[in-house]
């Protein structure tokens, strides 16, 4: 994702948000992408402090895949799960603990969003139409109610949106 602008006023913010997640929710592909990359960090002396610390993180963080295709999930502190993902989802919010996130993983979110088990949404809408790719919202057959809890303007244009389904 070369295009997604990250800086310096943006980092902090970003950072404020894994702060309060416990459990990371990956589709297949974003795992293995993210399970390829961020523990070769952590042995790169050139990786720079804060990318350490979220590869620091990410090692350490729960990890749920969700894939019918993978037999296991060998990375640190992950856990395959192949269905039953409302009856999964339901079971860890009544746990105690911080949050659960979908990190990238649109096909996932697609299906998240079809079974009614998306809180939250937070969006980082930066300054460049892509023109193609997998769209975030995708087959909606009903309309969704979002009430908007935050939206903040970075310098370098990137707008983030924080809203809450509101449910019908």
């Amino acid at each position: 994702m070369e295009w997604a602008i990250v800086d310096e006023e943006l980092n902090p913010y970003v950072d404020g948000l894994f702060r309060k997640v416990d459990t990371a929710l990956y589709g297949r592909v974003t795992y293995l992408g993210m399970q390829s990359y961020w523990p070769t960090v952590l042995t790169d002396p050139e990786a720079s402090p804060r990318d350490l610390e979220h590869a620091h993180w990410v090692e350490n963080v729960s990890k749920i895949v969700f894939s019918k295709t993978l037999s296991r999930a060998e990375w640190k502190n992950s856990r395959l799960v192949k269905d039953q993902i409302a009856e999964e989802i339901a079971s860890l919010k009544q746990q105690p603990g911080l949050d659960l996130m979908i990190f990238g993983s649109p096909r996932l979110t697609h299906t998240f969003i079809h079974l009614g088990l998306i809180d939250e949404y937070r969006l980082f809408l930066n300054p460049i139409v892509l023109g193609g790719g997998i769209p975030l919202f995708q087959d909606i057959k009903d309309w969704m109610k979002l009430k908007l809890l935050e939206a903040k303007t970075f310098q370098a244009g990137v707008v983030g949106l924080h809203y809450q389904a509101v449910r019908q």
